[in-house]
């Protein structure tokens, strides 16, 4: 299963980036987020691996989440026209997904980001369910984006909404 989201934020590149990829941020905007622990490496970085537990409505999903993509690694030096690139692969029982985002600058101030996203599924039902499934894995996404452009545009903490 493949889909593509994308949002719009008023924030530099750089700034989207480090929000996203902050491991003290990332449970202020992801809904769910119960743990979120790196098992080696520094957070955010190419080749950390973390532990995650997510409240998927009233059960928890528990699986391993793997940096492997940041491109540039300098954040400070970017030019206009150059793209961000941050790709991360999630492993679960039965699950493998990546989710490779894309941060664009359409202004200084202004990032478009993208996410592409690819699931694969090992058991038979999923498989079958899975492409019913795919308008609730797009609206799940949309809802990640806009709280992660309300939290960083606005500091809205998605935990004092629950």
């Amino acid at each position: 299963m493949k889909y593509t989201g994308s949002i719009k934020s008023d924030l530099p590149r750089k700034d989207v980036v480090r929000l996203i990829s902050d491991a003290d941020s990332i449970p202020k905007w992801l809904r769910g987020l119960k743990e979120h622990e790196p098992l080696s490496g520094n957070h955010g970085e190419v080749g950390t691996s973390s532990r995650i537990v997510f409240d998927t409505g009233g059960q928890e999903m528990e699986a391993t989440e793997t940096v492997v993509r940041q491109e540039p690694q300098d954040l400070e030096n970017l030019q206009a026209a150059e793209i961000i690139y941050y790709d991360r692969e999630l492993e679960a029982e039965g699950m493998w997904s990546i989710s490779k985002d894309r941060f664009i600058e359409l202004e200084p101030e202004r990032t478009l980001w993208e996410s592409e996203n690819v699931y694969r599924f090992d058991g038979v039902m999923m498989r079958v369910l899975a492409p019913i499934m795919k308008g609730s894995f797009r609206k799940q996404q949309r809802v990640h984006m806009e709280d992660f452009k309300a939290f960083a545009e606005r500091g809205v903490d998605v935990r004092e909404a629950e």
